[in-house]
């Protein structure tokens, strides 16, 4: 059964570990971070941006499939289904078709609207017992063709839109979607400290998850960030396995064209780059 990330991300907070959110895009994609979820005893939190909702024919076929998985895998460990970067109504369509979690972001409206327009989400997501993340400062980077160069958010602004009553809030601290460029600055902890002293016990979150070093992404855990977004790793490592597969001529082989098998090898990789993920950001065994 799909559970709100508020639990989730309660504890994540106070034992200074992140949950993962790994974006889904279709059903491949899905088994596997379920699986590694289970294998992992970790919690998890899947993904769905609006353009991946369209493609996987709807929010109701996301849920169809992600409940069926869960009773057919024998999943015990939590999921939260979560629409990620959810306009309006985008997030009213995801809580309407049976999503545990939804992101509303406001973040390129000015800060009166995304107020206004998060506080409708945040009561209606408090009636159903759902979770809802909420943006101030714009992520950079691509995401589904919007371009932006990754701005640090104003802590007052957090504080306001905090204190709406929000599950989890992601603010802007030089993250950016997709790969990092050769000059990139780095996250700037002076924004997560001060956001964080503004915003007390909110979790925070991190977009962009992919690229960010190592030691970084474990300093961001330490200042206040329960959850951490990871897609395009998981794209590119799908990719490389599958052009592998492809470049050995393996597809030519006996049934290797069956796209069971053919995927398989992609298949793989997102589990093992889930797992590294849960490991780095301290989620194991902690379901």
């Amino acid at each position: 059964m799909l559970v709100s990330a508020k639990e989730m991300l309660n504890k994540a907070r106070d034992g200074k570990y992140a949950v993962g959110q790994f974006n889904i895009n279709n059903l491949e994609w899905t088994k596997a971070i379920l699986l590694t979820a289970q294998e992992q005893n970790s919690p998890v939190i899947l993904g769905v941006s609006e353009g991946a909702g369209k493609y996987m024919c709807g929010y109701k076929t996301v849920v169809g499939m992600v409940n069926g998985m869960l009773e057919e895998l024998k999943i015990t460990v939590p999921v939260a289904l979560h629409l990620d970067h959810g306009s309006y109504d985008g997030a009213k369509a995801c809580i309407e078709a049976g999503f545990s979690s939804v992101m509303f972001d406001g973040s390129h409206y000015p800060i009166e609207e995304n107020i206004e327009k998060t506080k409708e989400l945040v009561a209606e997501c408090e009636k159903l017992g759902l979770s809802i993340e909420a943006e101030v400062g714009s992520i950079g980077g691509e995401e589904d063709g919007v371009i932006g160069a990754g701005e640090c958010a104003d802590p007052n602004e957090c504080k306001a839109i905090a204190d709406l009553g929000v599950t989890m809030l992601a603010a802007g601290i030089g993250n950016i979607h997709g790969k990092y460029p050769e000059n990139w600055a780095g996250l700037s902890f002076e924004t997560l400290a001060a956001v964080k002293e503004k915003v007390g016990d909110m979790p925070l979150v991190l977009h962009g998850g992919t690229g960010i070093p190592e030691d970084m992404i474990k300093k961001a855990i330490s200042l206040g960030v329960a959850k951490i977004n990871v897609n395009t790793e998981c794209q590119l490592a799908f990719q490389e396995a599958t052009r592998k597969y492809i470049e050995e001529g393996k597809d030519k082989q006996g049934k290797g064209f069956d796209p069971r098998k053919l995927l398989a090898p992609g298949f793989e990789a997102i589990k093992e780059t889930v797992k590294e993920k849960m490991e780095l950001f301290g989620s194991i065994g902690k379901a």
